[in-house]
């Protein structure tokens, strides 16, 4: 059976985008980080979006500003395969990308049977507290940005069941980021 990790910055107040979505808080220059990043990005898988993050990360791994600034990172982000779950999207033009219009849950429960590597979901708030509801995540990597965002989005909007986790990994930068890892206790 494959896992289906969740990989998140999220602020100190628990946010993982601002009140306007935006995220440029979480990406700070670090040479450590970006080393451990790029180390993390050649596990493999098939990762997951919703449309925003889709659109957010189409926008930029394909582009020769990607390839100059992580190249490691933006190779596997472009031959990876991708599923945009949306409702709205007619099409996904970034290569290697299935486009899910419905039934989210199911989907992902059909694709964690199936043989292979695991799954990623980055961003995707949505989805993140739709599948947690579902109890269909195996993992959280959630990186602590060490900043107060007041407002914002949280992973968990939504969802309505207490969710007891076990950590099972952690790690502290030189930026201040810590990689907190969590598994749900079953």
């Amino acid at each position: 059976m494959r896992r289906l990790i969740v990989f998140n910055q999220v602020s100190l107040d628990g946010y993982f985008t601002d009140s306007k979505g935006d995220m440029s808080w979480a990406h700070k220059s670090d040479p450590e980080f970006n080393a451990w990043t790029q180390e993390n990005a050649k596990s493999g898988g098939t990762l997951l979006f919703g449309r925003i993050t889709y659109e957010m990360m189409a926008s930029f791994w394909p582009t020769p500003a990607a390839m100059e600034t992580m190249p490691v990172v933006a190779k596997q982000m472009n031959e990876l395969p991708k599923v945009v779950f949306s409702r709205t999207m007619d099409k996904a033009s970034w290569q290697n990308t299935k486009l899910v219009k419905t039934g989210l849950v199911e989907e992902v429960r059909r694709m964690k049977k199936e043989n292979g590597n695991g799954m990623v979901i980055m961003g995707s708030g949505t989805i993140v507290s739709q599948l947690t509801q579902a109890g269909l995540i195996d993992e959280f990597q959630l990186v602590v940005n060490p900043i107060v965002l007041g407002k914002g989005r949280t992973l968990f909007e939504g969802v309505k069941d207490k969710l007891n986790l076990k950590r099972t990994s952690t790690r502290t930068f030189g930026n201040g980021n810590t990689v907190l890892c969590y598994e749900p206790v079953r």
